[in-house]
């Protein structure tokens, strides 16, 4: 625990819906809910305007879309999240060498190492503010910071202060912020232990401190319980580290219709394979381990592995690895999800591994991998324009799907730089005018940033109410430089109408 408040927590916020609402001008102030947006789909983020209806991360999107029918509910784009990510993690670098990323959107940084490396005189609350300004400046969006003396504090610091805050916690103030939170609040405190804290009359951190270190260690361990009575009265000594030590690579899917037939889940299998190997190499890692997850119609979910003579990064070896564990499970009743795993990570490689195994094969031994395996039906056509995604029309420019149906594709035509909504304009989904884009960049809403989110307050009962909506206007107005085809176009007689437009 250090005696000043030099350990620095940042996280974007709301992070995926609001690259969506900055992209996408019209959705600016609205509800949008960032995830699966299959039946079985999962919320990934939710904007600040639908949290107020109760929708959170994790939830199922179908529940979601009850609390709040009114969102836009967008497929996530990976690839624009990745590049607004590297910006901000660039920025954070050049505070301090030593930064621990945690994921996309969130990283401690070391202020103490900070000042030793740049050498300056700046204080950890102006350096906080600095980088909030370079943030907004280069990317458009907002983040909170928490600055504290420990990684515990400055993590809960920084969800105080959302959206678009700074929270400092100054030495000797750390039980005055600790003290009325839920015991959730603390890290390594799941629903199962709060649940068995709760039947000891313990529910807040201040009980817990009040509760004392014996009847911790009592209720949850020696382990735990002592390790949770120090984290209530604010005591953490874990460092930032830079290079966190990864433990394993693994991809899974859920499907919208459960598999049932086995060349099918073989074709799954190895296409999960192939994407785990491409993150074990990206990791610059090996492993030993395949690990084969399958979650059964019935929500049942079991793990089959089998360990390796050595590591390897080789395809075929952990293609066939997998085959052969899938091969041992039973899937009458249809699986919803398939996942491939790569533990026991090593920075070597056997190279002749897969060699081996096929030299070790007895005569007449079977192999998965010569198991026949068909790819699912190719899907319709209007299958393939998934809400959110970029498109660009010959005529009509860059745009966003709105949806998808019945044949036929609903686009929004706008651009980042955008003032106001654009028009929409619906296409028959064989239209070959239409195709997929890439992500337009966001870096001219440094002339023109968006407004700070205003984070609800709600209170117990409350999660239901909503904030009305601002209607939009009448007449959707493009950003000067664009072509507009779109706009001039329509109505003039000068050549067939490919859509129809709606303002």
């Amino acid at each position: 625990m250090r005696s000043a408040p030099t350990i620095l927590h940042l996280d974007m916020d709301a992070f995926f819906a609001a690259v969506e609402q900055a992209s996408k001008p019209s959705l600016r102030g609205k509800p949008v809910v960032v995830g699966g947006i299959g039946n079985r789909g999962v919320v990934s983020t939710a904007s600040y305007e639908a949290r107020v209806h109760g929708v959170h991360s994790a939830m199922a999107i179908a529940h979601a879309r009850r609390l709040c029918p009114n969102a836009a509910y967008l497929y996530p784009r990976f690839g624009i999240y990745r590049q607004i990510s590297e910006i901000v993690m660039a920025l954070l670098a050049e505070v301090s060498p030593l930064m621990e990323p945690l994921s996309l959107d969130e990283a401690f940084l070391d202020l103490e190492a900070g000042a030793a490396a740049t050498g300056s005189p700046a204080g950890p609350r102006e350096v906080a503010e600095g980088l909030r300004a370079r943030i907004r400046a280069d990317t458009g969006l907002t983040a909170s910071v928490g600055l504290a003396g420990s990684k515990l504090l400055a993590k809960i610091a920084s969800e105080q202060a959302k959206p678009d805050g700074l929270l400092v916690v100054e030495p000797g103030t750390e039980r005055a912020l600790l003290d009325p939170m839920p015991v959730r609040t603390l890290w390594g405190v799941g629903p199962a232990t709060a649940e068995h804290l709760r039947r000891a009359g313990i529910t807040t951190v201040a009980e817990i401190s009040g509760a004392g270190e014996a009847e911790l260690v009592r209720l949850l361990g020696k382990s735990h319980g002592a390790g949770l009575y120090a984290m209530a009265a604010g005591l953490d000594n874990r460092p930032v580290v830079a290079d966190r030590d990864v433990k394993s690579v693994s991809v899974e899917d859920t499907f919208d219709h459960d598999l049932t037939d086995r060349a099918h889940v073989r074709h799954e299998i190895d296409r999960l394979a192939d994407r785990c190997v491409q993150r074990l190499r990206g990791a610059g890692r090996s492993g030993r381990t395949v690990v084969v997850k399958v979650r059964r119609y019935d929500f049942s979910t079991l793990t089959r592995s089998e360990t390796l003579r050595a590591p390897t990064d080789d395809p075929s070896v952990v293609r066939e690895t997998a085959r052969r564990l899938i091969e041992a499970v039973d899937i009458t009743g249809g699986l919803r999800l398939l996942g491939v795993g790569v533990t026991g990570l090593a920075d070597f490689t056997q190279e002749d591994l897969f060699a081996q195994r096929a030299a070790e094969r007895e005569p007449g031994e079977s192999d998965a991998a010569e198991l026949p395996s068909s790819p699912p039906p190719p899907p319709a056509r209007s299958d393939r324009w998934l809400s959110g995604q970029d498109v660009v029309h010959e005529e009509y420019g860059p745009g966003w799907v709105q949806g998808s149906g019945v044949g036929r594709v609903t686009v929004r035509f706008e651009v980042p730089t955008d003032t106001l909504p654009g028009r929409v304009r619906t296409f028959a989904v064989e239209d070959p005018a239409l195709t997929h884009g890439e992500p337009l960049p966001l870096v001219a809403l440094r002339d023109t940033p968006l407004p700070t989110p205003q984070q609800p307050r709600p209170t117990p009962g409350a999660a239901g109410d909503a904030t009305p909506e601002p209607e939009p206007p009448a007449v959707a107005q493009s950003s000067p430089g664009r072509a507009p085809k779109s706009r001039s176009g329509a109505g003039t007689g000068s050549g067939p109408e490919r859509g129809t437009s709606i303002p």
